[in-house]
């Protein structure tokens, strides 16, 4: 799977770099090599590894997959709770990888194609996180895909700075540059600075990295060497994407995806590219709206080779996943352009299907309109229940120099008036998870300002 590590594409001394520290295809796979005889000779049926931004974190990933043992990647900052379920539940041992160690002789890779390659853990939101298990044939189909629809090859320079963890970083960021023979370079953290200065082709970010990007305009500019920038994990604000065209020349792709799916959907390389979209599915995936009659949005369902084997130990969660016919349920609320099948996610149907006054209303539409305002600079939306219309839109704002009122007036001037927030909460900041993604759920426990 990692056609990097089998010579196809030469060797150089700085082939990866992490955190400032290079390394060469053969001497990582060295250093893979004396952790996957460690992985063996352990006899776990898992390993696990703290995922910092280290070459030790990309050896023990390596290291696992020669061995044919699935790896576990740790967040860094799980507290002892979460980690403690996380060993308990997969039934991994912890690596302790020393990358200065080299095997004399490569490992020769122990799994088949549809062995469990990687079991990443999802955010529970009703329980306790759950283990996704990712084949190596998954994995490698979805990076084929994505080299075809970025046209990602080996002459490209890689640069992000996220967490290893998660796909973004550690699927696409790591085992994608080590499938497609680009050169990597890992920031350490995802820094205007740091990406302006790695001089890379092909860019990974965030939309918080994205906004942070487009706030630095000098760094901004440098990044108008590359050829393409993504942007994933959550919806990239429109008046962000505007920014960054501004500023390097480059309308940022978005795409779509899970841990259960990988990446199914996304825009293309040298294709057209519009704010607020994530393209078209990739090559091999299906995708279907299971809307309600006459409604334009409803649940985004999915199949094709890129999807998880199923939830670790939990069979049932497994089967609820999917539709009777064997449809994937994303639980994502989207949309699909009938002229093009260009697709626009709305938000998580748990709490971003907004259904007030007989209307179906997705939050990120009026995330978007508000963003629009010059003197909005964070929104979240959620619907909030109410006895007259069942919900009603409320909108938490980081925001100066404007009131509610003037606010909803806005976004009824934008949208459908029923689209307009019926309440507007002031607050300093809207929570995020490390990949940026907004934790609704944290804005209705905490106290917040209310000024219509």
């Amino acid at each position: 799977m990692l056609t990097a590590l089998d010579g196809v594409y030469g060797d150089r001394p700085d082939a990866l770099t992490v955190a400032g520290r290079a390394t060469s295809y053969e001497e990582l796979l060295g250093a893979a090599s004396a952790v996957a005889r460690d992985i063996t000779a352990g006899g776990a049926p898992a390993v696990a590894v703290t995922a910092t931004a280290s070459l030790e974190t990309v050896a023990a990933t390596v290291g696992a997959l020669l061995a044919g043992v699935p790896l576990v990647p740790l967040p860094p900052d799980a507290g002892p709770a979460e980690r403690e379920h996380i060993l308990r539940d997969s039934g991994a041992a912890l690596l302790d990888v020393d990358y200065t160690r080299r095997a004399d002789t490569p490992a020769t890779p122990a799994a088949g194609p549809t062995d469990p390659a990687l079991i990443l853990y999802t955010s529970g939101t009703t329980g306790p996180p759950k283990g996704v298990v990712l084949t190596a044939a998954a994995i490698a189909a979805d990076l084929d895909a994505l080299a075809e629809a970025w046209q990602w090859t080996a002459e490209d320079t890689l640069v992000h700075g996220l967490p290893l963890f998660h796909v973004h970083g550690l699927v696409l960021g790591v085992l994608g540059a080590l499938r497609t023979g680009s050169r990597l370079v890992h920031t350490g953290r995802p820094t205007p600075e740091a990406y302006a200065q790695a001089a890379g082709s092909l860019y990974f970010g965030v939309p918080t990295v994205w906004s942070r990007i487009a706030g630095s305009p000098a760094e901004a500019a440098a990044l108008s060497r590359a050829r393409l920038l993504v942007s994933g994990s959550a919806a990239l604000p429109a008046p962000v994407f505007r920014d960054l065209e501004a500023l390097t020349g480059l309308r940022p792709v978005e795409r779509y995806g899970m841990t259960e799916t990988l990446i199914t959907v996304s825009g293309r390389a040298g294709g057209e590219v519009r704010p607020g979209t994530v393209g078209i599915p990739l090559r091999g995936i299906r995708t279907r709206i299971a809307a309600e009659p006459g409604a334009e949005i409803g649940e985004l369902q999915l199949t094709g080779p890129t999807l998880f084997s199923g939830y670790l130990g939990r069979p049932e969660a497994t089967a609820a996943a999917y539709t009777e016919d064997g449809w994937f349920r994303t639980g994502d609320i989207a949309a699909v352009d009938e002229t093009d099948g260009v697709h626009r996610i709305v938000g998580r149907a748990s709490i971003d299907l907004i259904k007030s006054g007989g209307y179906r209303i997705g939050a990120g539409e009026i995330e978007n309109a508000l963003l629009d305002h010059p003197r909005v600079s964070e929104a979240a939306v959620v619907g909030l229940p109410d006895a007259d219309l069942g919900q009603r839109i409320v909108a938490f704002v980081v925001a100066q120099g404007v009131t509610g009122t003037e606010l909803t007036d806005f976004v009824a001037a934008h949208l459908s008036v029923h689209k307009r927030p019926r309440e507007v909460r002031f607050v300093t900041a809207i929570p995020r998870n490390a990949m940026g993604k907004p934790q609704k759920k944290l804005l209705l426990t905490n106290d917040s300002e209310d000024r219509r």
